[in-house]
């Protein structure tokens, strides 16, 4: 009796490279311990084994203009927060990563999409975590409108490949990414060659018969999608939807071949599903009606929009010997950085202080325009003297003191004014030629000048 050959393979955990020989540290990324050992049939399709993620079965070198691009438009997913994140919705062909937190409402934003996909073309959502019945109970829960949306409960991914291909859907979820295996693995779902290869199909597919696909992921306590890295380079997008600790959820993209990266998309969790949430602004500013000491309103740029976001700073005496310095939303490297400027070039020591910052509203800010906000929370909570609430500011903070400018300082000034605030405190780059109506622009170079403000 023939007996097919078992290959036997080594890829890293931490990058997924592959290894013919194990080793105690990965040689691509220099990790311990990470290698793990997984066997490959060796009568695994042939068709595969030259066939990369992007699916194409003809090898060949051709000139790149005489390739004839697709003018198939995107397809709208019934949400425009979704479909910014997007850069404008789904491309046929595509494969999106969606990862969160358990419970913070991948599969209810999906589900939802679904349906109202499904009312103006084929779609399909495969389920490796619930069986249908619970699929079908939480539509009913949402009033979601699923008389046309097929359902698929199966996990074995060439059995997927195959129904879909017969059931020929222009949208497919597969919900998710770490229940699905092949059988010619013989690791267990969820491992690192699983989740790589059965992704890898998953692409091939998508690409083949332009469908496109939005797969699940399942994150690690320290937020990242779990499985090898690689999983992140094969698909076209990586989107993370975030805020389970609150009702508002912040749909981020961090990678987008279509797109623009770190787009924001708003939503409020209801009982009916997601809401979309069309000024974000508003929801960030839910201030008190008296000023507070150490709280600030800054206009940071998110994607291809400006939002104004609370900020706030709390500086205490220390008790305890070691000040502490702590960060929710913002960089802790960047925080220290600030506090020594603040001391040269400013003359505000605040080594021996407990400095606590929080932005408001679980958003996590990625650029440097908050700095000169912050620095005026410090110091205000320093002073205890309160920043009027018709006050605005942004701008960077360079290590010599000077306020450096940042992009789109027209549109940030033109946001301010909507919101009804009155001042703002900007870089002198950023200050605009003839002004804003309705708003008083002061523009400052130096560190110095802009506490003179407080």
């Amino acid at each position: 009796m023939h007996m097919a050959k078992m290959k036997i393979v080594y890829v890293c955990n931490e990058c997924g490279s592959d290894q013919p020989k194990w080793s105690g540290q990965c040689p691509e990324c220099s990790a311990w311990n990470t290698m793990a050992e997984f066997k490959l049939s060796g009568d695994k399709k042939k068709a595969d084994a030259g066939v990369g993620y992007a699916g194409s079965q003809a090898v060949k070198i051709q000139p790149i203009k005489d390739i004839k691009l697709s003018e198939i438009p995107r397809i709208h997913t019934g949400m425009d927060e979704f479909d910014r994140v997007l850069g404008g919705g789904l491309v046929p062909g595509s494969v999106v990563l969606i990862g969160g937190d358990p419970g913070v409402g991948k599969s209810s934003i999906l589900l939802q999409v679904m349906a109202y996909l499904s009312q103006h073309m084929k779609a399909l959502y495969v389920t490796g975590e619930e069986s249908a019945e619970q699929v079908a109970m939480r539509a009913q829960r949402m009033d979601l409108a699923c008389d046309q949306l097929e359902i698929l409960t199966a996990t074995e991914v060439d059995t997927i490949c195959s129904l879909a291909g017969q059931a020929q859907p222009k949208v497919m979820v597969i919900d998710s990414i770490q229940t699905m295996y092949l059988q010619d693995l013989s690791s267990a779902a969820g491992g690192v060659s699983q989740v790589r290869e059965s992704a890898a199909k998953l692409t091939r597919f998508a690409k083949e018969t332009h469908t496109a696909v939005i797969l699940v992921g399942h994150v690690t306590k320290t937020g990242e999608v779990a499985g090898p890295r690689v999983l992140e380079h094969i698909v076209d997008a990586v989107v993370y939807l975030e805020g389970s600790d609150n009702r508002y959820r912040v749909m981020r993209a961090v990678k987008n071949r279509f797109g623009a990266v770190n787009e924001l998309g708003v939503f409020a969790m209801t009982d009916k599903g997601m809401r979309e949430v069309k000024n974000p602004s508003a929801i960030f500013l839910n201030r008190t009606e008296e000023s507070a000491p150490g709280s600030v309103v800054m206009i940071i740029w998110e994607g291809s929009r400006p939002m104004l976001v609370e900020l706030q700073a709390l500086v205490d005496d220390n008790q305890y010997g070691q000040p502490k310095r702590l960060a929710v939303g913002y960089d802790q490297y960047r925080l220290n950085l600030l506090l020594a400027v603040m001391h040269r070039h400013a003359g505000v020591f605040l080594g021996g202080q407990d400095v606590f910052v929080n932005v408001v509203g679980g958003i996590k800010v990625m650029e440097t325009s908050a700095d000169l906000p912050l620095v005026l929370a410090m110091l205000s909570s320093f002073k205890n003297k309160a920043i009027p609430q018709d006050l605005i500011a942004f701008g960077e903070v360079g290590l010599s003191g000077e306020i450096r400018p940042v992009a789109n300082g027209q549109d940030r000034l033109h946001e301010a004014v909507k919101h009804g605030f009155k001042r703002a405190i900007v870089p002198a780059a950023n200050v605009i030629k003839g002004g804003v109506p309705g708003l008083e622009i002061i523009g400052v170079k130096k560190i110095s000048e802009a506490l003179q403000y407080i």
